[in-house]
């Protein structure tokens, strides 16, 4: 009886590395990963010959010098004398400032007039409408200068504040509008006031869990909780309860006219104000016809079905659509608000210190070191971006679809 022999292996050759589909992709990527790295070798290198012609040398030891400029609005300490470093960390505290508020702000606008734009009624519609395409075909450094052109051409002076003067504060005397900026209460932290903070913070941490038991109790059950009112409730009842308990730790110092400007509380100069609108008026239009799409590109069977289960519009809105909507609105989502955030470096066309105008602005026209200068800048962006992608993607993947 015969046994079947195997067949001989083929010996392997130099040109398996190119026509044999084992082998090709390996190779190629190995080729692509060299030439990358000749090329940043190369780049590295001359970078170093040009400094050394310029007799220049790679060091970050300028962030300890003395700065020697003053920068206008800031969350931190801060005067001349500080570092350059500090000042570096003044101007990021402000961008990330303004890159938060900016996308709340578009956020809720770009939800609403989204979702009004596919509304029944035809002015409300063709309203937003103009809205979205005025904003979004018009480059975002127009706006923001009109903006901060409005603000400082339009509004009153501060001595117009003076009796008789034609101008008043709002909300009670609380704030004022000035063409100087907007002056509104600021907090004063007294005894018993960080009792008072872990108070607030425990009371957002119940809303969540709560609002997250009532989701799986009615996708259990069907059982819909007042999700809105309790949420409320926790959201004021602890912290008020506590503040009278506590003696009212926390008190506001009012702004208040004295010579020629307003003193105390807290100054929001007309340079954030017309970045944080312009920015979130801007990215809120693009927000708006991704939610519009987003909505559209959920069956219309779905809000058939719903009616005809009897659920009212704005519950088949919130408990339907939207959720289903979300896993095609959140990942455009996320690059506009890379986008606003990386946009707020057009704050130096109006004077708002960032840290385009400190750490990549006045800082390098000091020192002379743009490379390193340039380098600290992109890497903020980089972590930045990174970071506001990483939060987002963890959020979309709590809305993905869950297959049983």
């Amino acid at each position: 009886m015969t046994m079947p022999s195997e067949a001989p292996k083929e010996a392997f050759r130099l040109s398996q590395l190119i026509y044999d589909t084992r082998y090709r992709s390996m190779t190629i990527q190995i080729f692509a990963m060299v030439a990358l790295m000749l090329m940043l070798s190369w780049l590295i290198s001359n970078t170093i010959q040009n400094l050394q012609a310029l007799g220049k040398d790679f060091d970050f030891g300028f962030l300890s010098q003395p700065a020697g400029y003053d920068i206008n609005q800031r969350l931190v300490e801060y005067s001349s004398q500080s570092t350059h470093g500090r000042a570096a960390l003044v101007g990021i505290l402000n961008t990330i400032l303004v890159a938060f508020m900016g996308c709340a702000l578009a956020t809720v606008v770009g939800v609403f007039v989204g979702v009004l734009r596919l509304s029944k009624n035809w002015i409300v519609s063709r309203l937003m409408a103009v809205y979205v395409e005025g904003f979004r075909n018009v480059p975002l450094l127009l706006w923001i200068i009109a903006i901060f052109a409005v603000m400082s051409e339009s509004m009153p002076q501060p001595r117009a504040f003076r009796e008789g003067g034609g101008a008043s504060m709002l909300f009670g005397e609380s704030v004022a509008v000035t063409n100087r900026g907007v002056y509104i209460p600021a907090p004063v932290w007294g005894a018993g006031s960080s009792i008072l903070i872990a108070v607030f913070v425990l009371s957002i941490i119940a809303i969540i869990a709560f609002r997250r038991y009532a989701a799986k109790r009615q996708e259990a059950t069907g059982d819909i909780l007042p999700v809105f009112w309790i949420s409320v409730g926790l959201f004021f009842i602890p912290s008020v309860l506590f503040y009278f308990i506590l003696g009212r730790p926390v008190s506001l110092e009012y702004p208040e006219l004295g010579g020629f400007n307003f003193g105390g509380g807290i100054h929001l100069r007309n340079s954030l104000i017309a970045l944080w609108l312009a920015l979130s008026l801007y990215t809120g239009a693009f927000i708006a016809e991704i939610v519009r799409a987003g909505i559209l590109a959920v069956s219309k069977g779905q809000t058939e079905a719903a009616f005809a289960l009897g659920l009212r519009p704005n519950r088949t809105m919130s408990l339907i659509i939207l959720p289903q909507a979300l896993r095609v609105i959140i990942p455009p989502l996320i690059s506009q608000y890379l986008n606003l955030t990386k946009n707020s470096s057009l704050a130096i066309a109006v004077g708002y210190m960032d840290v385009r105008s400190t750490l990549g602005g006045i800082t390098i026209n000091q020192t002379g070191r743009e490379l390193e200068g340039m380098l600290l800048l992109g890497l903020f962006y980089l972590l930045l971006s990174l970071f506001i992608s990483w939060v987002m993607n963890i959020y979309n993947n709590s809305k993905k679809l869950k297959e049983r």
